[in-house]
C-alpha cells in the first residue's frame, strides 16, 4: 500500500479550495465526505478448479446528481482508499466540465495477467451480480466504465449480466466504454488522450502564461515526456505528436526511452507489442528505471500511469515546466506546492483527463435517447451544404471538382459530433478555471476545485437539503 493516504491528498485540496468559498460548514462537509462505499468478497473458480477469494469495491461519492458515473480498474493495488478518493475526484471532475453525474469509483484487487480471460470474465460477472443485488449499478443509479486494467471487453460482460438480470429498456445506458457494436460510442477509447491534448493546446495558446514559464505559444515544437503507455498515455501522446509536438521520453513498467529529436509513438507502440517491451527500440535510449524519466529536462511533463508519482522524495528534480496530469491524483499534495512555488504550470487531473467522461456521458445520452448522433440530421446538412456549394458557384461562375463538392457537402457523423463536443467542453472549461485562477490568484488546481465545490453546493441547494 502506498505511503500516501490519497483522499487524505484529495480532501487536502478540497479544504484549501473552500476557504476562498463563502458555504456553510455543513454544506462543505456533505460535499467532502463519501457518501457510500459497498466493500465485497467473493469467491471464483480458477481455470485448474482452485477458488480464489476476490475482494473489490464500489464507491459512490455523491449523489447530487443521479447516475453516478465511475471507472473500474483491476489491480493489486486496489484499496478502499484508492477507490474514495478516485470516486470523489470523479465529482469533482463532472463538476467542471458540466457533466450532470454524481461521482463514483470501483476496483477489484487483482493482478490482471495472473488471470486467463475465462477466469477474468468469471470475476467481472459475480462482481456486477453482487452490485446489482445492492442497487449499485443501473442506467439511473451508477454508471461503471473503463479504468486502468479493464477496457470494452470488461464493459460488454457487465452490459450482458445486466441485460439477464434487469428488466430495462435502457439496459445499454448501465454502463459505457462498450463496444461500439454493442451500444458503444465512436470516440470512446481515444477519448481520454483527445481531452490531454484540448486541454492542453488551449493552455499553450495563452501567450500571457508561456511566457510567464519561459516558453513561446503553442503545442509546435514542444518536448513532451509521457509516463504511461496505456490508453491514456498511448493517444495523449498520438495527438501531441499529430499536433506538431516532439515526444522526447516514453515511460513504462520494465524502463524507458529517450530520444533526443523525437520518437514515433505508432512505431514505439508496435515495437512493444511485438517484443513486450519499450526497451531497445531503434534509435532510442534505454533509461532504467524508467521513473528517472520523469526528471529530465523537458517542456510538459504528462504523468499518465498511477498516482503519487511527482511526490517529496523526486519532486526537487522535475525539470518539466508544465506537468499535464493525465493519471488521477499523480502529484502529491505537498509536491504540488513545491511545483507552483517554483513557477511550474500543473494542469490538473480534475480538469485536464475528463475527456472520458465527457465522452462517457455522450455515449449514456445516445444509450438512453436510442439515437445515434447525427442520423436525423446528416443528410439534412449535406443537402444544406450543397445547396451552399451551388450558390457559391453561380456567383463565382466557376464550378467545384466533384472532389471538392463532396468535401464542402460532407455533413457531419457521430464521430465529428463527440469530438467536437468534446473539444468545446475543454476549451471552455480550461477558460473558465483560468479565470478563476486569475481572480483568486490561486493555481490551477485550486480553481478547479473552486469551481467544482460551487457547482456541487448550488445543486444541494436547488435539491432544499441546504439554504
Amino acid at each position: 500500500m502506498s505511503a500516501y493516504q490519497f483522499f487524505e491528498q484529495v480532501n487536502r485540496n478540497f479544504d484549501k479550495a473552500s476557504t476562498y468559498t463563502d458555504h456553510d460548514e455543513g454544506l462543505l462537509k456533505q460535499i467532502k465526505i463519501c457518501n457510500s462505499v459497498y466493500k465485497i468478497s467473493f469467491p471464483v473458480r480458477k481455470d485448474d478448479g482452485s477458488i480464489d477469494v476476490i475482494r473489490a469495491w464500489r464507491a459512490e461519492h455523491s449523489h447530487h446528481k443521479r447516475p453516478t458515473k465511475g471507472g473500474l480498474r483491476y489491480s493489486r493495488h486496489v484499496c478502499e482508499d484508492e477507490i474514495t478518493a478516485l470516486a470523489a475526484l470523479m465529482t469533482y471532475k463532472c463538476a467542471v466540465v458540466d457533466v450532470p453525474f454524481g461521482g463514483a469509483k470501483g476496483g477489484i484487487c487483482i493482478d490482471r495477467a495472473a488471470y486467463s480471460d475465462a477466469e477474468v470474465e468469471r470475476i467481472t460477472r459475480r462482481y456486477t451480480y453482487e452490485l446489482i443485488k445492492k442497487q449499485f449499478i443501473g442506467s439511473g443509479i451508477d454508471v461503471p466504465a473503463p479504468d486502468y486494467g479493464t477496457g470494452e471487453q470488461e464493459m460488454s460482460w457487465i452490459l450482458d449480466t445486466c441485460r439477464a438480470m434487469i428488466d430495462s429498456i435502457d439496459s445499454e445506458a448501465c454502463v459505457t466504454g462498450k463496444p461500439v457494436t454493442q451500444g458503444g460510442i465512436y470516440g470512446r477509447k481515444e477519448a481520454t488522450g483527445r481531452g490531454v491534448f484540448f486541454g492542453t493546446r488551449e493552455a499553450c495558446d495563452n501567450a500571457e502564461d508561456m511566457k510567464h514559464i519561459g516558453l513561446t505559444p503553442g503545442i509546435e515544437g514542444k518536448r513532451v515526456i509521457v509516463q504511461g503507455l496505456g490508453n491514456v498515455g498511448y493517444h495523449a501522446a498520438y495527438f501531441f505528436m499529430k499536433g506538431g509536438a516532439v515526444i522526447t521520453g516514453i515511460i513504462e513498467r520494465e524502463g524507458g526511452v529517450f530520444a533526443k529529436d523525437g520518437l514515433d509513438v505508432e512505431a514505439l507502440t508496435k515495437h512493444r507489442q511485438e517484443t513486450g517491451s519499450v526497451l531497445d527500440f531503434d534509435g532510442a535510449e534505454n533509461i532504467t528505471p524508467g521513473s528517472r524519466l520523469l526528471e529530465y529536462e523537458c517542456d510538459i511533463l504528462i504523468p499518465a500511469a498511477l498516482e503519487n508519482q511527482i511526490n517529496e522524495k523526486n519532486v526537487n528534480n522535475i525539470r518539466a515546466k508544465m506537468i499535464v496530469e493525465a493519471a488521477n491524483g499523480p502529484t502529491t499534495t505537498d509536491a504540488h506546492e513545491a511545483l507552483t512555488e517554483r513557477g511550474v504550470l500543473v494542469i490538473p487531473d480534475t480538469f485536464i483527463n475528463a475527456g472520458g467522461v465527457t465522452v462517457s456521458y455522450f455515449e449514456w445520452l445516445k444509450n438512453i435517447s436510442h439515437v445515434r448522433f447525427g442520423r436525423m440530421a446528416r443528410r439534412h446538412e449535406e443537402q444544406a451544404y450543397l445547396k451552399l456549394a451551388k450558390a457559391i458557384e453561380e456567383m463565382a461562375g466557376k464550378a467545384f471538382t466533384a472532389e471538392k463538392i463532396k468535401e464542402l457537402s460532407l455533413g457531419a457523423d457521430e464521430l465529428d459530433l463527440v469530438n467536437s463536443g468534446l473539444e468545446e467542453t475543454m476549451i471552455k472549461s480550461y477558460r473558465e478555471i483560468n479565470e478563476i485562477r486569475r481572480q483568486f490568484k490561486t493555481d490551477l488546481r485550486t480553481a478547479a476545485y473552486i469551481l467544482a465545490i460551487n457547482e456541487v453546493a448550488i445543486s444541494y441547494q436547488q435539491l432544499g437539503i441546504f439554504p
